[in-house]
């Protein structure tokens, strides 16, 4: 059929199933709004407040469905808008796809008005972009866009389209296809695309070299990471932790990949890692990690990061293995195809001894503190009270800073894909809108955003469009009238000199969420919280809880930067937490 540029781009997006998209229109992208302005019956439009609003609704809605999440931006500002929210999720393998369109091809590259190099701009930070100068282009890019994103490591890419591209008089003929993918990686498998988008079968002589490491093993641990969520293998992960007895041990991206409660697991492992996981890496005679990518969170030390241990690294990524920590053995693969093929290698072994001395540890060192403030609210209670009143299915999101930590370390998340926090880039101000797209691609569930005042007002205008489509969010703002994470370290190692980290100013969260037409409420101690908190989840609409937290509360145990993960402060002198 014969049609124009921007009605090509919509027919595209239908051929993946796209049924929602988040954006903010201006000059140079008008041609497409106006076509999802005539097929507003087929893709829903959510326009937020601000550009990097849209990027991260987007990232959190492929977090949390699978699918691949698309935001739209214009040129200029519009288009670096998206950056934050496109490296955030390159940083963290999700796949999705950022559209914007550039100055017509007349104007471009003469500084024009609203101009920008955004490829170049966000060539490190996507797994590809394109450039669409030619309308004969523009359905086979559209196409290849999206199996990139989604194929073999997932991530972000850009295609910034031409305005003269999407005019109502360019005109091309385009053929329907009911298997888009298919044409996209005929063509991408010509090209040097091949290992992006392909995954070769694990290897058989990995596969054995492995299991013979595993099965050898007195006490291995295994440290799970991302791509075992990414894969969708928590089911097989946890198959073989228990065939095997090996404990399991958690980045900040797999907190919900094994379920918290269950004996084998030690939650988080790394520079705010339990004492059980980090002392089981120290211990170990085997780290087996799955998924994961050996961040220097993670290690701390990397000369002394697991010195009695063998390493067998297992990813998707050829690129990952020995990267930061070198590795004895390896295997390249789809982690869920992988754990399949490995499971039956494997023998079912009791290791009573190893796993009754990570069960000491975790007696012994158990994620809490002593304190029961009586003036603020302690974050373990708000995670634990949270839990208890929304329930295991509800979606947990995070800004970053201690909130996120503490969410971490004292959220019991028994089901996959409920935590979405940001990462590898760990960018303040993420959660607000990636709790939208969760919302938005999970209608019958709730969501609940745990935030710090810091993050959260660096994107509380996504507040407006919260209440203009009355997204039953509740947000949980943990505030301490500080930048928590970077105060503690200013006590910790830059002498109490507390530079630029206290927010003494404005807003007030209840005042603001009035503006908005959201329900606001404070609470000051435990048993406020768990009241207001009770009553905002139960009422099914937006709310905002400012949730007063003592400016000097820590998240411990603690790593000091590039130390072992051995080296752990599980407690501060007196001398240390007195106000100077």
């Amino acid at each position: 059929m014969l049609i124009n540029g921007s009605q090509i781009v919509i027919e595209c997006l239908i051929e993946q199933g796209v049924d929602t998209v988040f954006g903010y229109p201006g000059g140079c992208i008008l041609n497409i709004y106006d076509e999802l302005y005539k097929n507003s019956n087929r893709i829903t439009h959510i326009l937020t407040a601000h550009e990097q609003g849209a990027s991260h609704a987007a990232d959190g809605y492929a977090r949390s469905t699978g699918k691949v999440g698309v935001c739209m931006a214009t040129s200029g500002p519009g288009a670096t808008n998206l950056v934050t929210g496109i490296a955030t999720a390159y940083m963290d393998s999700v796949p999705m796809v950022a559209i914007t369109c550039n100055v017509g091809k007349a104007l471009l590259g003469r500084d024009s008005f609203q101009e920008i190099d955004i490829t170049g701009v966000t060539m490190p930070i996507t797994k590809h972009n394109f450039l669409v100068s030619d309308i004969k282009d523009l359905a086979q890019t559209m196409r290849e866009a999206f199996v990139i994103a989604k194929s073999g490591r997932p991530g972000p890419v850009l295609v910034d389209i031409l305005k003269d591209v999407t005019a109502p008089t360019n005109m091309f003929e385009f053929e329907p296809s009911k298997n888009p993918d298919e044409i996209a990686l005929e063509a991408l498998n010509k090209t040097n695309f091949k290992r992006a988008v392909t995954v070769s079968a694990p290897d058989e002589e990995e596969l054995k070299a492995a299991a013979e490491l595993i099965n050898n093993a007195k006490q291995p641990i295994i440290y799970a990471g991302g791509g075992v969520r990414i894969s969708g293998a928590e089911a097989e992960l946890l198959k073989f932790a228990e065939k095997a007895q090996i404990p399991v041990s958690e980045s900040l991206m797999a907190r919900d990949c094994f379920p918290a409660t269950h004996p084998l697991c030690t939650w988080m492992v790394g520079m705010h890692g339990t004492y059980a996981s980090n002392m089981g890496i120290t211990e170990s005679d085997l780290v087996i990690a799955i998924g994961a990518r050996f961040s220097d969170r993670v290690y701390g030390d990397s000369s002394k990061f697991a010195q009695h241990a063998k390493i067998l690294h297992i990813d998707i990524d050829p690129a990952e293995i020995n990267k930061n920590i070198n590795s004895d053995s390896c295997i390249v693969g789809d982690v869920k195809e992988v754990l399949n093929k490995l499971l039956p290698m494997v023998n079912e072994v009791k290791r009573d001894e190893w796993v009754n001395q990570i069960n000491e540890w975790k007696k012994t060192y158990p994620s809490c503190y002593d304190k029961d403030p009586k003036d603020s609210i302690n974050p373990k209670f708000i995670c634990e009270t949270v839990n208890k009143i929304a329930g295991e299915n509800t979606f947990i999101t995070t800004e970053v800073g201690q909130h996120q930590m503490w969410t971490a370390q004292f959220y019991p998340f028994t089901k996959p894909r409920t935590f979405v926090t940001s990462g590898g880039l760990g960018t303040m101000g993420y959660g607000t809108g990636a709790a939208m797209g969760i919302q938005i691609g999970n209608p019958k569930a709730r969501v609940v955003h745990i935030a710090g005042d810091g993050s959260f007002r660096m994107n509380c205008n996504e507040l407006s469009t919260i209440g203009y489509y009355n997204l039953p969010l509740v947000i949980v703002v943990e505030n301490n009238n500080a930048l928590g994470n970077v105060r503690m370290w200013q006590r910790l190692f830059y002498g109490k000199r507390f530079s630029q980290t206290t927010l003494d100013r404005g807003p007030d969260w209840v005042k603001l969420a009035d503006a908005y037409g959201i329900k606001g409420y404070r609470a000051t101690n435990s048993k406020e919280f768990e009241k207001v908190f009770k009553e905002a989840f139960e009422s099914g609409k937006p709310a905002i809880i400012d949730a007063r937290v003592d400016k000097d509360e820590m998240v411990l145990p603690m790593v000091p930067g590039g130390k072992p993960i051995y080296n752990m402060i599980m407690e501060l002198s007196k001398e240390i937490m007195s106000n100077d």
